[in-house]
């Protein structure tokens, strides 16, 4: 390497992928999470048995088939599909940033999930406050939504959470 090499990299500008701080949360801004995550069978038995959930309409094709509403398909497990929607936002909202959860409500699946199908998510930010109790921090609070690849919501959860604000430096 020569000297002219040494000397343009050490002048790199490096930008560490991360979240957002408290403070870049703005209430109303609906954020749009790419790329969205095609779901297979493997995925939805693997989850499903890990958990040691034994619902059949998730594990036993034969019986699936046979209950109407559900086209002769297993659905995918609804817990899998919850933490997808969360997983697809974390690099874009709360990779590095997040403290902790603090509890999700209105948990709601309106529509089923099934193997092959592509599940997208988008997050609101639905509000947020400096925390009483943990100076350098805030409650951030954001509306989860999971759609499929025709844009039918599958999957919809408010989730609260405590997020850094952003350092001094």
């Amino acid at each position: 390497m020569n000297d002219d090499t040494q000397s343009s990299t050490s002048t790199v500008r490096r930008v560490i992928q991360r979240g957002l701080w408290f403070e870049e949360f703005d209430e109303g801004t609906v954020y749009e999470h790419r790329p969205g995550r095609t779901v297979t069978e493997a995925d939805n038995v693997l989850f499903t048995t890990l958990t040691m959930n034994t619902q059949a309409l998730h594990l036993d094709a034969a019986w699936s088939a046979q209950q109407p509403g559900f086209g002769g398909q297993r659905l995918i497990n609804s817990m899998f599909t919850l933490s997808t929607i969360v997983g697809l936002s974390v690099s874009q909202l709360t990779q590095g940033t997040l403290v902790a959860n603090l509890g999700f409500s209105e948990v709601a699946f309106p529509a089923p999930l099934f193997a092959g199908d592509t599940l997208y998510a988008e997050t609101e930010c639905t509000g947020k406050r400096e925390s009483r109790s943990r100076p350098g921090e805030g409650v951030v609070n954001l509306l989860h939504i999971g759609r499929n690849q025709d844009g039918v919501v599958v999957a919809r959860a408010a989730r609260a959470t405590l997020v850094r604000k952003q350092p001094d430096d």
